[in-house]
């Protein structure tokens, strides 16, 4: 009888999930099968869980979609021809591994040019479970690696609990880090506080950034990012207006503007007041705002005037995966990383793992598939 694992199903915005049992598949040449260890609610999920995120790709409620991105897992099967990681490290079954969820074609304009990691046929593998091979969202017992997304294996004294995030939250922020070229002598602000947000008050701190200032709506997010290292926070219910928080950060700033301002949020109306916040020549980071639906308006002259530059992005490079194991491994001592994720579910809790994150109840969730109810 072959082996079988549960795949969570997702089937519509704020519906209860389902657990479904498919066999497990064997790798094709290149490709891998992992068990998946731990698998963690990140805000875009919510987005998608909440009807704000379209991932539908064409279906019609009720869906019957994968869902879940952020995971680390160890590997359960090779396909021929994969013996060593993407760092050159040699593989074998039980590895720990941390991987992209997404997987760029290498081939169309935007991948050959170089310029980002975001290829439109980056999510082609997510099936629905349904289809082979199944296992294509972080929320299942496996998930199937396709030949082309980077793997990395997890160093020793890396646990779960801070590789789970490593492939979304900490890679992303790097990748926006490095784009920004901010060091030291430089402020950023941070819009938001969440998973994104305090992984990269501690990236910042990490690179000498003189200034970091979060601002978040919730006070408990911002003390953590105290912890984290922000120098300075902004509370909204403080500062109520735009014109207040863009005042606040010119103060904190000698009247000169934060150099890069990262929008973590997610919200198109967080935008304007971001870009007001940069100084001439500064850099706006915007990775939260992934809802297709939103609209803002904003004074573009600012932008010209002040020689600004705004970045979109989503994907980030194979390297900055592994420069944030790297990170973990070498600084995660130094930062309070075990906060981040607050709260463990079992897999077939994840409604409630939902409903509690959603309803600021918890930081971060984490699901743990083997793990039963």
């Amino acid at each position: 009888m072959p082996e079988t694992g549960i795949a969570t199903v997702f089937r519509g915005a704020r519906k209860p999930f389902e657990f479904r049992e498919y066999p497990v598949p064997e790798p094709a040449p290149g490709d891998v099968v992992v068990k998946v260890r731990m698998a963690n609610v990140c805000g875009s999920d919510l987005h998608a869980w909440r009807g704000e995120y379209d991932i539908s790709r064409g279906q019609k409620e009720p869906y019957c979609l994968s869902i879940g991105h952020e995971m680390t897992g160890e590997i359960h099967s090779l396909g021929e021809g994969v013996t060593h990681d993407a760092a050159g490290q040699p593989l074998k079954l039980g590895d720990r591994i941390a991987y992209q969820y997404f997987c760029p074609c290498g081939k169309c304009r935007s991948c050959l040019r170089g310029t980002t990691p975001r290829c439109s046929a980056g999510l082609r593998f997510r099936y629905p479970p349904p289809e082979y091979p199944h296992f294509n969202g972080a929320y299942g017992q496996y998930y199937y690696l396709h030949r082309g997304q980077a793997m990395f294996k997890v160093p020793d004294n890396v646990p779960d609990d801070l590789a789970g995030p490593a492939n979304c939250a900490l890679a992303q922020v790097i990748d926006g880090l490095n784009r920004s070229a901010l060091t030291v002598g430089d402020a950023l602000v941070i819009q938001g506080a969440g998973g994104l947000g305090i992984n990269a008050v501690a990236v910042a701190r990490d690179r000498g950034v003189s200034k970091i200032i979060v601002i978040d709506g919730v006070e408990s997010r911002l003390e953590m990012a105290k912890e984290f290292g922000a120098h300075e926070t902004i509370l909204l219910a403080e500062h109520p207006t735009t014109e207040a928080r863009v005042q606040r950060v010119k103060q904190l700033t000698d009247g000169w503007g934060a150099d890069g301002v990262m929008e973590l949020v997610g919200h198109a109306a967080v935008v304007p007041e971001g870009i007001d916040m940069l100084c001439s020549g500064g850099h706006y980071l915007m990775i939260g705002n992934i809802n297709q639906k939103q609209r803002v308006e904003f004074n573009p002259s600012a932008l010209v005037h002040g020689g600004k530059t705004v970045h979109g992005l989503m994907w980030y490079p194979p390297d900055c995966l592994r420069q944030a194991l790297t990170f973990l491994s070498t600084r995660g001592d130094q930062y309070p990383f075990h906060r981040i994720l607050s709260h463990r579910y079992p897999l077939k809790a994840a409604d409630q793992a939902f409903h509690d994150q959603d309803a600021g109840r918890v930081q971060r969730a984490a699901l743990l598939p083997w793990e039963s109810v």
